[in-house]
């Protein structure tokens, strides 16, 4: 309450722009001058991003949807002043603020006209129901599974932006202007949507000049944050407690003759890793680990991991204690059902609006967590009799569950990364549960 702050440090990226923007509200409020500093490292958003993880479906898009645009704040060469207030719905008619950092250094500025009227093609062409970061991949032209199962890849607009030579960075950064400038909108309500607005449907029918500030570039700084972390863990993972967790798997998987994922998934370490459960009941609650598991698998983790925690003093956190999971969400339950009336996995996705890969992803985490699933229908139409037994024979004699690797061993058989996964499913179900 103190009206003389004359600092307001953010050694974290914040967690919302609503948390940064009150917090930096309490600099200067004596009418003198206050500074705001943010330090700015993409660990802090893999960290939050992790904590994340095992809250539900509808809950973790929400979060991630404030993160991304705190991100893109930090990473955006447009007034700070002008961004904060469009976020709350009010509009800075200045052209800079003489304050901040970027109106103060200002970019070079570059002509967008053309790329703009690429965007506005593709939106208009995926009828407004598709999120940023799938946008930008029908502009790149990057195809994946989601994009070849809606036929998008056969769209005109589909790498209609490669004509530009301009990465990823460069189309983040022009969407947030053309939201800015209010040709186009970002719907919260439908998880961040990005529609057309009447402003941006007149500049579609007649483009005029619009000239813009690229984003400020961290490509080179998380290359360089990154560059021996290809195989490391998650920032917020202890990695020597990580590293004593999987060799004990690995000889609890050789004293039951299992292979080692199958007796926790290797996120599930991860999370043992950061939270530190030193009892069963908090084990329960680790992404992967139901309560059979944890009692047929557990003591030894826990114990562990008490003893590691009391010899190197470590303080648990918090957000763990307070941490509930609901294992029973409403997406869990439709997956559950829809695959006990053998519904297509293609129409159980379109009617939760997934992709094929998020479906298969929650369909993991029920196996993971006790639940058994019988996809031997979706299998049966996928993969003749012999193939299923091969890869069956490979999971069951493997070390671990890397999906690439398994790849890797059948790309010759004309088996894809969603089949491998499906049978990944299929060989937890029987064999974990």
């Amino acid at each position: 309450d103190k009206p003389d702050v004359r600092f307001v440090i953010h050694y974290n990226i914040p967690k919302s722009l609503e948390n940064y923007y009150q917090e930096t509200g309490r600099a200067g409020r004596d009418g003198l001058e206050g500074k705001c500093v943010l330090y700015y490292s993409h660990q802090d958003v893999q960290k939050m991003e992790h904590l994340m993880r095992d809250k539900p479906l509808s809950e973790r898009e929400m979060n991630a949807q404030l993160i991304a645009e705190t991100v893109a704040y930090v990473e955006s060469s447009v007034c700070r002043r002008k961004t904060l207030l469009h976020y709350f719905g009010e509009t800075y008619t200045g052209e800079n603020c003489g304050q901040c950092d970027n109106c103060r250094n200002p970019k070079p500025k570059l002509e967008v006209k053309d790329s703009i009227k690429i965007v506005l093609d593709a939106i208009a062409a995926l009828e407004e129901r598709f999120v940023t970061d799938y946008v930008i991949n029908i502009v790149l032209g990057k195809s994946n599974p989601q994009v070849q199962t809606y036929g998008h890849d056969k769209l005109k607009v589909f790498g209609a932006g490669k004509v530009m030579q301009m990465d990823e960075n460069f189309w983040h950064s022009l969407i947030r202007h053309m939201m800015l400038d209010g040709l186009i909108r970002k719907d919260i309500e439908e998880y961040g949507l990005l529609k057309i607005t009447e402003k941006g449907a007149q500049f579609h029918k007649k483009p005029y000049s619009i000239m813009v500030s690229l984003n400020h570039n961290y490509e080179q700084v998380l290359e360089d944050e990154n560059a021996n972390a290809a195989n490391a863990v998650p920032a917020a993972t202890d990695p020597v407690l990580f590293e004593m967790l999987k060799d004990l798997r690995r000889q609890v998987g050789k004293e039951k003759g299992l292979p080692p994922f199958v007796i926790f998934l290797e996120n599930s370490l991860e999370d043992m890793a950061t939270t530190y459960p030193t009892t069963m009941q908090e084990l329960e609650r680790i992404h992967g680990v139901s309560k059979g598991k944890a009692l047929r698998y557990g003591r030894k983790f826990v114990d562990l991991i008490a003893r590691y925690v009391e010899e190197n003093n470590i303080e648990k956190p918090e957000d763990f204690v307070m941490r509930s999971v609901v294992n029973k969400s409403g997406l869990k339950v439709f997956i559950i059902q829809n695959i006990d009336k053998k519904i297509p996995l293609e129409t159980i996705a379109r009617n939760k609006d997934l992709d094929i890969q998020s479906l298969l992803g929650e369909m993991e985490s029920i196996v993971a967590s006790g639940t058994r699933l019988n996809l031997d229908y979706c299998l049966e139409q996928e993969l003749d009799e012999y193939e299923q037994e091969d890869i069956f024979d490979y999971f069951r004699n493997s070390a671990q569950d890397d999906l690439n690797h398994a790849y890797e061993e059948f790309k010759d058989r004309d088996v894809t990364v969603e089949q491998l996964q499906m049978m990944r499913i299929k060989f937890m179900s029987e064999y974990a549960n």
